[in-house]
């Protein structure tokens, strides 16, 4: 293993000045806009989302399909958006979240999503 290959592929970039002032220059809730761009909403009701979204080039990982932090993140800011439409006025930290990964998204893909809050 090429420890020192490792370390270069992190901290690849270059200058942390540079990189650290480039990225606190980004607006706020950047990374919310960058994975929600596109969203479609077809139907919302207290505690349910029906939603498409095509999976766009940004997002895709290197083996050409859509990574699966993005995936994660988009589940996580999707949720949050059902417990507001329940009438929360904050969602809170997100403690655990489970992804069943049963196939890749292709770019350009479509894909449905189905959110519902449940009560236990």
């Amino acid at each position: 293993m090429d420890l020192e290959g490792v370390k270069k592929q992190l901290e690849r970039g270059g200058n942390e000045n540079e990189n650290s002032s480039a990225i606190d220059s980004l607006p706020s809730k950047f990374f919310d806009h960058f994975i929600m761009a596109g969203i479609k909403v077809h139907s919302i009701q207290p505690g349910r989302i029906l939603c498409s979204f095509k999976v766009p080039p940004r997002l895709l990982n290197s083996g050409g399909f859509m990574h699966g932090g993005a995936t994660a993140s988009l589940v996580d800011l999707l949720s949050a958006a059902v417990i507001y439409s329940c009438g929360a006025t904050t969602t809170g930290v997100s403690v655990e979240i489970n992804v069943s990964y049963l196939d890749a998204a292709f770019p350009n893909v479509r894909l449905s999503l189905s959110l519902s809050l449940s009560r236990v």
